[in-house]
């Protein structure tokens, strides 16, 4: 759509007041291929690139017994500037690290200190749909709610961060977020990299320029997410970490918004990649780069045996297309390794990690499509929408069979914004990417809970649903998509 033909429609002219100018300009050069209006994918927020200077914090380790309180604190992101956040912990952004053994009871108390509800989901967990954290499943402000399950799953990188519908994106990106990982002895027969040769990485983005962390995106930035200019790693910006010249276990999260990453190192070194959403994959595979997208997890090991002491290696996100206006046009920096001493301690990567059986397209009962597209947009809240509709949490719009095995289409074909798409309690494996890409990336085999469908793609994902009953939520992992309304139900029953 021409810049005119938009001025006409809406009925403003040379002298109108109605809609602001950078508003106009934006929708001048937001319209899709076909000369629609579509999700208007925005502008990008540019990255600046730190010093590198603080050390990398790495979040405290507690068991499957604690109490967890969310709350108003106060943390020092920047150097030593003190800003205004929300934690799971006093002075932190982040909160633990839950390390828990498969088969163990989970019991954590959560204690609500917030001025607002909250609640928790636990991202990646196959837990009974009371305790999944649904929107709907709210802890009142003052008020406090007794998580309890037995972990029955494989060994993985999950995380826990609220789920109150319109309030997530907020919550989230104030820091209410932290780590959750299972271990089981399959996993741990692979004698993986250990102790301070594994280390936890959280990247996010935020706005550092405001202490308050103020949350209040524009129409804009509810298109395209809301972007940051800082990177933070484990809730720390610019930061660095004191490496030895050996091989080192990165276990991965985009707890971004809405930025998505294209992971990669400065001297272009290769990385392997043995793990993903839903754990460890059937065999290793090396990469010089790989996309992240918000809610996914990656397990790469890395080698450093080829550099020297006093050596410097970055982890980067380079450049990447197709994913709109607003992301993939930067390359900046995330983390500084610092190589501090030469060692000869090689690492074999075990040939065999896992086993994984593929399921089939012929296994499926039946295939549901959900179009993502959002053609169409318009100057108000519920944009983002699931086949045309908006979340409502007094309507199921699917209804699932107990172990039915189904294949599940996200089309995002006609669409200009991406989308990474997440079921609650369940894995999936993805199956086939139509248009766009064109294909699978290394870290898309084995088990999945969010898949990243980008512009001009449709992915279909086959998903065996088990028998753990109730009612769960699907939905774009952008967290700002997600509160304009971008979330269905299905009952597994």
């Amino acid at each position: 759509m021409k810049r005119k033909d938009f001025l006409k429609l809406t009925g403003t002219g040379a002298g109108a007041l109605l809609i602001p100018a950078g508003i106009i300009s934006f929708i001048s050069t937001g319209c899709n291929k076909s000369g629609n209006m579509g999700g208007m994918s925005g502008n990008g927020v540019p990255v600046t690139d730190g010093e590198f200077l603080q050390a990398l914090p790495i979040p405290p380790s507690i068991g499957a017994n604690t109490t967890l309180a969310a709350q108003t604190t106060s943390a020092a992101l920047k150097g030593n500037q003190s800003y205004h956040v929300l934690g799971y912990q006093a002075n932190s952004i982040l909160g633990p690290t839950f390390r828990i053994n498969k088969w163990e009871n989970v019991s954590i108390n959560v204690n609500n200190l917030l001025s607002e509800a909250s609640n928790i989901h636990w991202h990646g967990l196959h837990i009974p749909a009371a305790m999944d954290g649904h929107p709907a499943n709210i802890i009142n402000a003052g008020t406090s709610f007794n998580y309890n399950f037995i972990i029955q799953q494989r060994a993985g990188l999950n995380w826990y961060h609220p789920h109150p519908h319109m309030a997530t994106g907020k919550q989230v990106y104030k820091g209410l977020a932290g780590l959750f990982i299972v271990n089981d002895p399959e996993e741990a027969a692979l004698n993986l990299p250990a102790g301070e040769y594994e280390i936890p990485l959280v990247i996010q983005d935020k706005r550092l320029a405001d202490t308050n962390l103020t949350y209040n995106p524009t129409v804009m930035e509810v298109m395209s997410g809301y972007l940051g200019e800082s990177i933070l790693v484990n809730g720390k910006f610019s930061p660095f970490h004191a490496v030895k010249s050996q091989t080192y276990r990165l276990r991965i999260l985009n707890g971004s918004n809405a930025r998505i990453y294209n992971l990669a190192f400065s001297n272009d070194q290769s990385f392997t990649i043995i793990g993903n959403d839903g754990g460890l994959l059937k065999t290793p595979v090396s990469v010089n780069n790989i996309l992240i997208s918000p809610g996914e997890r990656l397990d790469v090991l890395v080698d450093f045996s080829a550099s020297n002491a006093g050596d410097e290696v970055f982890l980067i996100s380079k450049v990447f297309s197709g994913g709109g206006n607003a992301q993939g046009n930067q390359l900046f920096k995330i983390l500084k390794f610092k190589i501090t001493q030469k060692m000869n301690a090689p690492f074999i990567i075990p040939s065999i990690l896992s086993s994984i059986t593929p399921l089939t397209a012929t296994q499926a009962s039946r295939t549901r499509n959900f179009d993502i597209s959002n053609p169409g947009m318009n100057m108000q809240s519920g944009t983002h929408r699931i086949n045309n509709k908006l979340f409502d949490e007094n309507r199921i719009d699917e209804t699932v069979s107990a172990n039915a095995i189904e294949i599940w289409q996200f089309d995002n074909s006609q669409g200009d914004e991406p989308h990474p798409m997440h079921i609650h309690g369940i894995d999936f494996q993805v199956l086939q990417r139509i248009g766009g890409r064109n294909s699978l990336i290394a870290s898309e085999s084995g088990w999945k809970d969010t898949v990243l469908v980008m512009p001009g793609e449709i992915v279909k994902v086959i998903v065996p649903f088990g028998s753990n009953p109730g009612r769960f939520v699907f939905h774009c992992h952008n967290l700002e998509h997600e509160g304009d309304g971008m979330m269905l139900q299905y009952q597994l029953s």
